[in-house]
């Protein structure tokens, strides 16, 4: 019996029939997994471009803030008006 490498549901496959390459899709989640080899079965989820891009996104979100969350090397707007205030 194989499980889906996301939700770990089982995947009711005969692990014997299945061929490389060979796409499969989750009962559970309906993630696409692609079998990355046969001898044991190894799933591997096929994710489209777009979530691709999300995660990229995501990694370089987490590098742009430093430890407060905020973005480096740019000053508070509100901070900007408080000066202006003082001239």
């Amino acid at each position: 019996m194989l499980r889906c490498p996301e939700c770990s549901a089982e995947i009711d496959v005969d692990e014997d029939e299945v061929e490389e390459g060979e796409i499969l899709s989750c009962p559970e989640c309906e993630t696409e997994l692609e079998v990355s080899q046969t001898h044991p079965v190894a799933l591997n989820p096929i994710l489209d471009d777009l979530e691709e891009e999300e995660d990229l996104e995501e990694e370089g979100d987490e590098e742009e803030f430093d430890e407060d969350g905020d973005l480096p090397d740019e000053e508070d707007p509100e901070d900007d008006e408080e000066e202006d205030e003082e001239e």
